[in-house]
């Protein structure tokens, strides 16, 4: 039960920005929680008590499974076990997900792919949003590799997109993991840095996936070391300049919205 009381917490924030008392915008009005789904028959009652004190606003679920058996390839302090998106009692808790109506977020490497495939096509009841563009990995064994990496990568995330139940989102990629210098460059990266930097992943995600199965994400305040807010947001900008109105808005807005049912202009998706 220890997730809950996090739940609880966004939803307080929430609370306040309905309020109306800092204007317009929304925070918080979609919730991504973090039970753990490897709980069985005892993950009922903790999506159960997250779905009451979300106030309605839990969609999804998200557990650590980035992970590599090269002990340089880390994005986080937390390694989830091997193999745990193969776990009968982790699939048995995102099948849970799907009678509740929530999604399944998933940060995964490239290197897992295959994986995740096998996990989103058991399971085409729930909406699995990969996140981070799917992982390409460009430190450890991957850095001096990056060619072969890329076709690895773009053959997975190919065939996961040939699932209707996959979504994907378009950002993180200020992590030290995809083998960028961002972080380690005298001055932070300009937009045109970014987006250039970026493109052959935003192109092929747009490929597969459409824009209405992708969605732009800030990774903040992960990404906070690598570069600012606005220059994040300047560079998917200049990323999708080539993109139509409709697919604009779906990548900015729109698929974001349908996923984890959102109110755009009044409008419940």
């Amino acid at each position: 039960m220890k997730p809950v009381g996090e739940v609880e917490f966004a939803n307080g924030i929430a609370a306040m920005f309905a309020s109306g008392a800092y204007g317009p915008t929304k925070c918080c009005q979609a919730i991504v929680g973090g039970a753990d789904l490897t709980l069985g028959s005892e993950l009922e009652p903790v999506i159960e008590a997250m779905l009451q004190v979300s106030g309605g606003r839990l969609r999804g679920i998200r557990n650590p499974l980035a992970w590599h058996d090269n002990p340089t390839v880390r994005s986080s302090p937390v390694v989830p076990p091997r193999d745990l998106m193969s776990s009968p009692s982790f699939r048995q808790g995102v099948k849970t997900l799907g009678r509740f109506g929530l999604t399944l977020d998933v940060w995964v490497y490239h290197t897992q792919l295959e994986q995740l495939y096998v996990l989103a096509r058991s399971i085409p009841e729930v909406t699995v949003v990969v996140d981070h563009f799917g992982g390409p990995v460009g430190v450890g064994p991957h850095a001096d590799e990056r060619e072969r990496m890329f076709v690895e990568w773009k053959r997975g995330l190919e065939r996961l997109a040939s699932l209707p139940n996959t979504r994907i989102k378009l950002g993180g990629a200020g992590m030290n993991v995809f083998g960028f210098d961002f972080a380690s460059r005298d001055l932070p990266p300009s937009s045109e840095d970014l987006s250039a930097a970026w493109r052959p992943y935003f192109d092929t995600c747009i490929e597969f996936f459409g824009a209405t199965r992708c969605m732009f994400e800030s990774n903040f305040p992960v990404d906070k070391g690598m570069f600012s807010y606005g220059v994040l947001w300047n560079a998917f900008k200049r990323l999708a300049t080539s993109m139509s109105a409709d697919e604009k808005a779906a990548l900015f807005s729109l698929t974001a919205a349908l996923t984890y049912r959102l109110q755009i202009d009044g409008d419940k998706l």
